[in-house]
């Protein structure tokens, strides 16, 4: 298979981010599983997204930045990797979906990690934070020929503030919880 062959596997166009690729194998993933679709081609099919996937994440930087090393990258793909990768693929095949989303593989397909969660709960404090601190400022600091600050937008950016900061503690908790998880 040629990398584009990888990509039309998976349903995406050359040149998509690592973000869509990981979507598209787990939508796919999803989908062919022997565990949950019955059909007598499911397996081959879930094989093959496996090893699609596994390709595009290895060789990634190298098919935008240099086409050499993609070339290189793909014979040493096919001499050794490609069949490494069916061999995991049918060992992944073999166990049930929930066992499936268990693995190491499956889980490098998380969007959301750590550091994006603990970001977005610092950037929601920080709009708590500076919405209170500038609404409370412009009260002591007015500036002349301008009305005074606006409860309005005060109210508009702790809402949004708190929806940020609630969105974030959810997932962070479920980051949590799901680490804890794969650890034992």
């Amino acid at each position: 298979m040629t990398s584009f062959d990888y990509y039309k596997v998976l349903g995406l166009g050359y040149g998509c981010s690592a973000e869509e690729i990981k979507k598209a194998y787990r939508k796919k993933a999803r989908q062919c599983h022997p565990d949950v679709n019955h059909d007598p081609e499911a397996k081959d099919m879930f094989i093959t997204i496996t090893e699609a996937y596994e390709f595009l994440m290895t060789n990634f930087d190298n098919m935008v930045s240099d086409q050499k090393a993609y070339d290189l990258a793909m014979e040493e793909w096919r001499k050794y990797r490609q069949d490494r990768s069916r061999q995991k693929a049918r060992a992944y095949a073999q166990a049930s979906y929930v066992q499936f989303k268990n693995t190491n593989l499956y889980k490098t397909t998380r969007i959301f990690d750590g550091t994006t969660i603990i970001s977005c709960l610092a950037v929601s404090i920080l709009v708590l934070v500076i919405s209170i601190y500038g609404y409370i400022y412009r009260l002591h600091h007015p500036i002349p020929g301008i009305k005074g600050p606006s409860v309005f937008v005060l109210i508009l950016f702790l809402l949004l503030g708190m929806l940020l900061f609630v969105v974030s503690f959810v997932y962070l908790k479920a980051y949590i919880q799901n680490s804890k998880k794969y650890k034992s």
